[in-house]
């Protein structure tokens, strides 16, 4: 009877413990999120910088969680996410899509939706419609290249983003779809190239979305300390030191 009551109270503490732990995830997308030696991977928060990593840092610094943060392939991330409770994926953009997957926290920051070309090109866009005739990078689950692929554009999709700038400069796209400053640190880190911004034609606040099923209580107390540092002034700090 000891053994059994034993067994149960470890049973019990295991899964307080598990109540008490987040499960984060990212991806490789800087100057938001990046490892902190270029590696595609990342199996520690200390090995993750970047400006939403920060201001995930300072959120988790006010809750009386565990967490836990990886940075792996987008993809991966977002599946284990929408499957798993108490886990979550930043920065996310909030589309219509989306919505009803997840639990959200935010606004953190916004990205800005841009169409890139060669330095060399003279390609000129007046409307996003203008780009109806020209192939255009994108990679797989990213909300820009969904919205292009939906909306019937000719989007030549793969599965890492940092093979685009390459493809753009052998002329294998015309054009490439990325963030107005996520956009310029890919290129550089990928070809050594400075792209030329074409268009920006989308603005769209990003998040951390937690699973559906993610403790209410957690949800609520991420959200509280998210809305502490937007209005301290915390968040905006961050995003001055990268520029924005």
């Amino acid at each position: 009877m000891k053994k059994l009551f034993a067994m149960t109270a470890l049973i019990l503490a295991c899964h307080a413990q598990a109540d008490n732990k987040l499960f984060l995830f990212t991806e490789q997308f800087p100057p938001y999120n990046m490892t902190l030696d270029g590696r595609p991977f990342a199996h520690d928060a200390e090995e993750i910088g970047g400006l939403c990593t920060d201001m995930v840092k300072e959120i988790i610094q006010k809750v009386p969680y565990e967490v836990k943060i990886k940075l792996r392939n987008w993809s991966f991330g977002l599946d284990r996410v929408k499957r798993k409770p108490n886990h979550g994926i930043y920065c996310a953009a909030r589309t219509e899509e989306r919505e009803a997957w997840f639990e959200w926290v935010g606004p953190l920051t916004n990205i800005g939706w841009t169409l890139f070309s060669q330095p060399e090109s003279n390609i000129t866009l007046n409307s996003l419609a203008d780009a109806k005739k020209y192939e255009i990078g994108g990679y797989k689950g990213d909300v820009m290249t969904n919205y292009l692929l939906e909306q019937g554009f000719n989007v030549s999709v793969i599965n890492n983003d940092a093979l685009n700038p390459r493809r753009l400069q052998l002329g294998q796209i015309d054009l490439w779809v990325s963030d107005e400053l996520a956009g310029p640190y890919t290129a550089s880190d990928a070809v050594n190239m400075d792209p030329r911004k074409v268009l920006t034609f989308k603005n769209t606040p990003l998040y951390l979305a937690l699973n559906k099923d993610t403790d209410p209580k957690m949800v609520a107390a991420l959200q509280k300390a998210a809305q502490e540092l937007i209005a301290d002034g915390t968040f905006a700090a961050i995003e001055n030191l990268y520029g924005r």
